[in-house]
């Protein structure tokens, strides 16, 4: 299900995590060649990205937000 990205943290290893409307988080890492997120290591980046869809698997399975 899709859901709009509201705002960003770090978790404890400093991995970015976005927070998602339906109050469920999900990290959102540059790793290329298998994620390929530029726009996550910059704080321009990031506030460009709010209001962005992610799809939630934790809505898919109707889990109790984070």
């Amino acid at each position: 299900m899709n859901r709009r990205i509201v705002s960003f943290h770090q978790d404890l290893e400093q991995h970015w995590v976005a927070r998602l409307d339906c109050g469920h988080n999900q990290h959102v890492r540059h790793n290329p060649p298998w994620t390929n997120r530029p726009w996550v290591v910059t704080p321009e980046g990031r506030q460009a990205a709010l209001g962005m869809e992610l799809d939630c698997k934790k809505c898919d399975e109707g889990r109790p937000p984070d």
